[in-house]
């Protein structure tokens, strides 16, 4: 047991270090999320979830590749895979191909059916021009002519010899009755009479047979005429299936190449995605920097709003130590007590505990 000498400064010194105690524990005293102190998780690290650009890029390279619908945690990451229909993108692209090919091999299947029918319709061309040819010449008529044609002319001249004979009564009549019956004058007139019926005779025979003629030979040349009238539209026709045959071969040609167009896309679908998903996922990479430059920069303001009161708490007690030699003290002499420490020597113990604590609750 010592006397107690106690060496104390200035009133208003020792005013400003109890202040300064008073300041530091109220701060020490402040546990993060408290009102008006950042939380924990404001003053830590944080990490900011995918952004949905990015999300839509996955979501593309997925249906690109057959798979279903993804599904994405909380954070943005990806959980799980539903079932998709297992064809890539490309593939309908294949299949529109593979389909123009397959028409194409129909369309051309219908190309020599129509040659040959062109060639069938040319091959009644030469028999038509031979019969057309028949038709010509002096005797083309005669297949023409009725084969009753005899049958009505003999009939005719028949009929016409009836009514002939018929008048050479009368004039043996007209002869008795001029008393001229028997002699040279009636044989004069019967002679007239039967050389003028032979005339007439002959003149209706050949009448009847230029009828005849005629008709046939008009005959023949209808006949003539639809001959070469077939022959030709026989040649249109062949030549139209042939310019069938030729625009179906053409619509082949065309379907093949749809088929080898369709094949181009399908070989630029993939890289035409992959482009828009690159875009995406690039798109996405500059808005997560930019989140997390946002979050970084808020972490950062929570740990200066939480150490500020600090840093100016331990600049008072800095500036209190540096004043320690320079103020004025007295000596006092007590009675027989433990030694303690003086005031500013717990000031700063406390000052130096209360940096510690600072820093293990996020200061620097």
């Amino acid at each position: 047991m010592v006397a107690e000498t106690r060496v104390r400064r200035s009133p208003e010194f020792e005013a400003a270090q109890e202040s300064y105690i008073d300041l530091l524990t109220q701060q020490v005293g402040r546990a993060p999320g408290t009102a008006g102190i950042p939380t924990l998780a404001q003053l830590g690290p944080q990490v900011a979830g995918v952004d949905p650009l990015t999300q839509a890029a996955q979501q593309r390279a997925a249906t690109q590749a057959g798979l279903g619908q993804l599904t994405f945690t909380p954070e943005g990451t990806v959980s799980g895979i539903g079932t998709g229909t297992g064809v890539a993108g490309f593939q309908p692209f294949l299949d529109q191909a593979k389909q123009f090919q397959t028409d194409a091999a129909t369309t051309l299947g219908g190309v020599p059916s129509d040659i040959a029918a062109a060639r069938a319709t040319l091959g009644g061309v030469p028999t038509d021009i031979t019969a057309a040819r028949a038709l010509t010449g002096p005797t083309a008529f005669q297949q023409f002519m009725s084969p009753y044609q005899q049958q009505v002319i003999d009939t005719t001249l028949a009929e016409f010899d009836i009514q002939a004979a018929s008048g050479i009564p009368a004039l043996h009549a007209q002869a008795i009755g001029a008393g001229a019956f028997g002699g040279g004058r009636e044989g004069v007139q019967l002679a007239e009479y039967q050389a003028q019926s032979d005339k007439n005779r002959a003149a209706l025979q050949g009448q009847l047979l230029q009828q005849g003629f005629t008709q046939a030979q008009n005959l023949a040349q209808q006949d003539f005429a639809r001959r070469q009238a077939l022959t030709g539209l026989q040649q249109n026709l062949a030549q139209s299936q042939l310019g069938l045959g030729t625009t179906t071969g053409g619509l082949a040609t065309s379907q093949l190449g749809l088929g080898e167009f369709s094949r181009g896309l399908a070989s630029l679908q993939p890289s035409l995605e992959a482009a828009t998903q690159q875009q995406l996922g690039t798109a996405g990479t500059g808005a997560l920097s930019l989140r997390q430059a946002l979050l970084d920069a808020d972490q950062q303001r929570a740990q200066l709003a939480y150490q500020e009161p600090i840093s100016r708490i331990q600049a008072l007690g800095s500036g209190l130590a540096s004043q320690v030699g320079g103020v004025p003290t007295t000596t006092q002499t007590l009675g027989t007590t433990q030694p303690v420490a003086s005031p500013l020597s717990q000031a700063l113990q406390v000052g130096l505990t209360a940096y510690g604590l600072g820093n293990i609750f996020g200061g620097n």
